[in-house]
């Protein structure tokens, strides 16, 4: 199945408007595969990514400036889902001793307990990449990120 069939259309301007068409379609094909990894663990796309940048850097605790810069989606605001987070118990934040304007946050055990339930899934990542090989993934990235580097 190609993306003409899957959003009906089989007229493109270019094959660099039917590649970026393409690629918006498979982005949300594959977030709403992750979000259904999530949903039974009530939590949103941006708080496990929060977790897995926290996760990364565990123990020593990121600023929310820090986290903001990691996330993949630039436009979230880091500050009220981490204030969610840590009503849900799943990360702490406390003022940073050399900077009192900085906060910084750490993943607790609940956090990390997320991250494994999630980790577990196996539909969660490997379902989404089942019909690539190794060597085709790493040409993927290849290829998305030499798509980021240009000027």
């Amino acid at each position: 199945m190609g993306i003409e069939k899957d959003i009906n259309q089989h007229h493109f301007t270019s094959e660099g408007q039917k590649a970026i068409i393409n690629l918006i379609y498979t982005t949300n094909w594959a977030t709403e595969h992750i979000r259904g990894a999530l949903d039974d663990l009530d939590i949103t796309l941006q708080q496990f990514n929060i977790l897995r940048i926290l996760r990364g850097s565990d123990p020593k605790p990121l600023s929310t400036l820090t986290i903001r810069e990691r996330m993949l989606d630039k436009m979230s605001d880091t500050s009220r889902i981490v204030d969610r987070l840590v009503l849900k118990g799943l990360a702490v934040k406390k003022t940073c001793p050399t900077d009192k304007r900085l906060v910084d946050v750490n993943i607790t055990k609940e956090g990390k307990k997320i991250l494994e339930a999630i980790d577990k899934k196996e539909a969660y990542i490997s379902n989404i990449t089942k019909n690539l090989t190794e060597t085709e993934l790493c040409q993927l990235n290849t290829l998305l990120d030499q798509l980021r580097s240009t000027p």
